[in-house]
């Protein structure tokens, strides 16, 4: 893993729409060329041809556009900045929805809502290809919209973040039969609901009424809420706050998507990290942002809430716990750590604040 003093943090700033990429673009122009042909290596692992990435960005591309145009302006920018193609730009930020073209089993983030003393917190792991490690980042947007803060990658708009208004967004895939590039993209969508939304109910009804074509959880946060949203091509479901906690991974938990859900991605192991997660907070809620960190830990013989990467394995199947992540709405702050949640009580977190 990248040391946590060397990881890159973009201060993303601009007017309007276009300034924004143009912004993030150009203080990616060393390192997004190369995070893009990481990409379009794993899209051709997973079975996505370049004619079906090429299909997608154009599916995704009339999606967006008549829903969001400052959406693809701010795309168009990040091109311009960095002095790439457009259509590179668009598949890394449909990344998840070019995946959901190709199969292969995966295994993915868990995340935990909880009140702790006054507060509603949100921990998060994020589960990711290690060979992309060197291709993330922090940020804080500011200049068009609420100003967030928060995890993305090179040249995705927006990934896991908190915003000014005190609205948290935790960020986990989850895998439908139907799902396509014909919507919103999900890391689009999180930059909407960031930069628009003052609260939960807020971005709920942003949600519900975006053009959706795939699949991806949402688990957000403010002062009084939470609710980890379940958005696919059926429909948006709320799973709710229950004694003070929400728990997700990367199964659908209404039944109504889950009915057709792509079950061999995720299963058992997603139902077995829930499971986990849920008898360790039949005890009680965590006292301490410690100690709900401590909730994603995983021992020997226990489901991955962490993962380490298998190097005998091939790109595609080496999976690894790439940042651990704490959302604090009421503070507008965001603690990002890099790397496994078992490291983290000793070492360095990147705080930003909004």
């Amino acid at each position: 893993m990248t040391a946590q003093t060397e990881r890159l943090h973009l201060d993303v700033t601009g007017a309007n729409a276009r300034a924004l990429g143009v912004s993030r673009g150009a203080a990616l122009r060393g390192t997004l060329p190369t995070a893009y042909e990481k990409y379009a290596e794993l899209f051709r692992i997973l079975g996505v041809t370049e004619a079906m990435e090429l299909d997608g960005v154009a599916r995704v591309v009339a999606a967006v556009d008549p829903w969001r145009p400052e959406l693809i302006e701010q795309l168009r920018g990040v091109a311009e900045g960095a002095d790439v193609p457009f259509e590179q730009v668009v598949a890394l930020n449909a990344r998840t929805e070019l995946i959901a073209l190709g199969t292969r089993s995966a295994s993915e983030c868990s995340t935990v809502t909880a009140r702790v003393g006054s507060h509603r917190l949100g921990v998060q792991t994020w589960d990711w290809h290690v060979e992309l490690d060197a291709y993330w980042h922090t940020h804080t947007v500011t200049g068009h919209g609420l100003r967030y803060a928060g995890l993305t990658e090179q040249g995705i708009l927006s990934k896991i973040g908190v915003n000014e208004a005190g609205l948290a967004l935790h960020f986990n895939i989850l895998g439908h039969a139907s799902d396509g590039p014909d919507g919103v993209p999900m890391h689009l969508l999180s930059s909407a609901v960031l930069s628009e939304c003052a609260s939960v109910d807020e971005a709920v009804a942003l949600v519900r009424a975006a053009p959706i074509a795939s699949s991806s959880a949402f688990t957000m946060l403010d002062g009084t809420r939470a609710v980890s949203l379940e958005i696919s091509p059926v429909g948006v479901y709320e799973i709710t706050e229950l004694d003070g906690s929400v728990q997700r991974t990367n199964h659908f938990q209404h039944a109504e998507p889950h009915a057709r859900q792509k079950t061999e991605l995720y299963e058992p192991d997603s139902s077995d990290r829930l499971e986990l997660v849920r008898e360790r907070l039949s005890s009680g809620l965590p006292e301490s942002p410690a100690e709900l960190v401590r909730l994603l830990r995983s021992g020997p013989g226990q489901p991955p809430l962490t993962c380490v990467p298998d190097m005998t394995k091939e790109y595609g199947d080496r999976w690894a716990t790439l940042a651990t992540i704490v959302s604090d709405p009421d503070a507008r702050t965001i603690r990002i750590f890099d790397g496994m949640p078992e490291a983290s009580e000793s070492g360095e977190w990147r705080v930003l604040a909004v």
